[in-house]
């Protein structure tokens, strides 16, 4: 399982977060370039979506199935910050989108995540932060033709991954590296949009003009 937030952050400020996440993670930046294909099972198997990933930041493209189950529910994960939600991913090869056509799925719609990632621990906790822009794509796996779907916003997701005897302290872990963003940026459960924060522009001038925020880790 794993536990996520998300938050959006104006693009003009991105530059900002970056340098802030620097300071603060203490470890190197990872490019971002995913295409991501959402297949839904056909009308003759179990309903069902999975999630083919195409890394195409590596000089050999590599693929990844992903399937992201529901969210806990319950009145434990109404108290949590962060959203928990089972998770299960295998490295493919690149005939895995032939081989879901094959067996009956179908291609529901596809995008092109751009941007970086930063992985590193918090208080014992795996993070991940990544700041993407998604696009679309004026033809089917047009990767080099894609624009974005909503320009002049990033979205910003931190994820963690968990088990049932420690998510607890892994959503403390990522509450607790939000606090530093929340000048920036606020994040909350995929699905409960805050909008953006009327301290950004501030805080965005300030990193730049200062080049940074403390590490802490």
């Amino acid at each position: 399982m794993e536990c996520v937030v998300q938050g959006i952050i104006e693009t003009l400020h991105v530059e900002a977060l970056e340098i802030l996440l620097v300071g603060l993670c203490g470890a190197p930046k990872q490019r971002i370039r995913v295409h991501e294909l959402c297949l839904k099972s056909g009308p003759n198997l179990v309903s069902s979506e999975v999630r083919l990933l195409c890394d195409l930041a590596k000089t050999t493209p590599s693929w990844t199935i992903r399937h992201v189950g529901g969210a806990m529910r319950g009145a434990g994960a109404d108290q949590l910050s962060v959203l928990v939600r089972p998770i299960a991913e295998s490295k493919a090869s690149s005939t895995a989108l032939r081989f879901f056509y094959g067996i009956g799925y179908k291609l529901d719609h596809e995008v092109l995540k751009t941007g970086f990632a930063f992985q590193f621990q918090n208080r014992g906790a795996n993070l991940t932060v990544s700041v993407t822009s998604t696009n679309r794509m004026p033809r089917l796996h047009a990767t080099d033709d894609a624009v974005p779907i909503t320009p002049g916003i990033h979205l910003v997701e931190i994820t963690a991954p968990a088990a049932p005897e420690n998510y607890t302290e892994v959503a403390s872990a990522i509450a607790s590296f939000c606090e530093y963003l929340s000048p920036l940026l606020h994040l909350s459960k995929p699905g409960i949009s805050t909008g953006i924060v009327p301290t950004a522009a501030s805080a965005a001038a300030s990193l730049m003009s200062s080049g940074g925020g403390i590490k802490i880790l």
